[in-house]
């Protein structure tokens, strides 16, 4: 009897072992839960919320608790950098704001990064590279024997720096709600596919792109380098980075080099959750078609050459049910792999490598294209002010597709882009007016 219950049980746990590992299974290899509900927010908190979206900071301001403004800072409002298409949109390369970072050293092993601040509200807080570079020198090289050989090590510089446009935030709640799940499966069917052509001989073809994976698991979306998994946290550091304003998540930004008091947080988490409340229910954008029938079918014929070259692998139309966000979300390679070698290798004096995970320099997460009509100039340096140049742009994991939409005929290209002038900022978004400028003390 005793033996019978024991092999009963034992049964009965094999078969719950069995059925837990079938679900995880079954969960590892599915796509996340598509999105089904849209972003929604209380009146109250969305009307405050764009008030803090559009305020313009002072010093001191009498609504922050902490020291308002700064002490460094790039902008005096979320509206002055957000403004293209209506209140939430991308910005002009005049309010472009420049990154670094600090590569790690054997003698400093940590990676560093943040912004080299346009504005300051005392001339001794402004921010120059060359403060930097005294902070973070270049290595010297030399020259090492090895076997018979003599090999030049170059200096090493470890500060990098990049101009970076500001993105449009419409249907950034559409996107929070996509599951990093999602993202990180298309990536893996993508590259699967890519080992299984090459298998069969099929070498060419589109990069498949990765997913940015975060050190706390979580997959990035949002920022030109997906570093943010949230809109929550890419919220908290803009308004800590951009205006100077510490909030519930994240201390504000400090200047370079120079020791700065600790205040208290400018935002309290009421109006922090109100901020986000705005930001998370900005109207998607949307595809608006002309008028003019003629118009209208040359954009149709673009949407079809736009899927048929290639382009709607990386500008995936519809990605965990939100449609029309054109995006894979997943990082891609964007160097100009047609100019050739460069003729030497670089050996550089310190060699810490970066985390897997960590993007190279020329990596850049696939924009979104919804409302990309209204969000000029383009690419994360806004160095492209018009659509055909930013297409013209597309080298490396991108390289083929360009090659494609160069042997187009000339009337399939124009088609292309009218289709592209076609994905319009909502017809919703609050009209922005002309953002005031940013200086207190000093410009860089």
């Amino acid at each position: 009897m005793v033996g019978n219950r024991l092999s009963q049980a034992r049964r009965k746990i094999s078969y719950g072992l069995t059925a837990v590992l079938g679900f995880g299974l079954a969960w590892a290899v599915t796509p996340g839960l598509p999105v089904i509900w849209a972003p929604r927010a209380g009146a109250s908190a969305m009307a405050h919320g764009q008030e803090l979206f559009e305020h313009e900071w002072q010093v001191h301001d009498p609504i922050a608790r902490g020291d308002g403004l700064g002490p460094v800072f790039n902008g005096k409002s979320c509206v002055g950098c957000h403004f293209q298409g209506g209140v939430g949109g991308g910005g002009a390369n005049q309010h472009n704001v420049v990154s670094f970072e600090a590569l790690p050293t054997k003698d400093r092993p940590v990676l560093k990064g943040g912004l080299i601040h346009a504005f300051a509200v005392e001339n001794k807080y402004t921010e120059q590279l060359g403060t930097l570079k005294e902070l973070y020198p270049v290595i010297p090289g030399s020259v090492r024997v090895e076997g018979n050989c003599q090999v030049l090590i170059h200096d090493f510089d470890p500060i990098r720096t990049e101009s970076v446009n500001s993105t449009a935030l419409f249907g950034a709640g559409w996107v929070d709600r996509i599951s990093g799940k999602t993202i990180y499966q298309f990536g893996l069917r993508k590259s699967v596919s890519k080992v299984g052509r090459e298998l069969v001989g099929e070498f060419e073809g589109i990069m498949p792109g990765r997913p940015r994976v975060l050190a706390d698991g979580r997959v990035g979306k949002f920022g030109w380098k997906a570093q943010f998994a949230s809109l929550e946290d890419f919220v908290a550091a803009a308004c800590a980075n951009e205006i100077g304003l510490g909030n519930p998540k994240m201390t504000q930004a400090t200047p370079i080099g120079h020791n700065y008091p600790d205040v208290p947080a400018d935002l309290d988490r009421k109006q922090f959750r109100h901020l986000v409340a705005f930001v998370d229910t900005l109207a998607r954008p949307e595809e608006v078609m002309p008028a003019d029938p003629a118009e209208a079918d040359l954009a149709a014929r673009g949407k079809r050459a736009f899927a048929g070259i290639g382009c709607a692998a990386c500008h995936t139309p519809d990605m965990g049910g939100v449609q029309g966000v054109y995006s894979d979300f997943l990082l891609h390679r964007l160097d100009d792999r047609s100019k050739g070698a460069t003729g030497y290798r670089t050996v550089q004096t310190v060699e810490v490598p970066l985390p897997d995970a960590f993007p190279l320099p020329e990596e850049w997460k696939t924009p979104m294209l919804w409302g990309v009509a209204d969000s000029a100039p383009y690419f994360h340096d806004g160095g492209s002010s018009t659509l055909e140049a930013a297409i013209g742009r597309h080298h490396g994991d991108a390289e083929v597709v360009l090659e494609a939409y160069v042997r187009l005929p000339a009337p399939d290209q124009k088609a292309i882009v009218a289709f592209l002038r076609t994905l319009r900022a909502p017809k919703e978004a609050k009209p922005a007016s002309a953002p005031s400028g940013g200086s207190l003390a000093s410009a860089r």
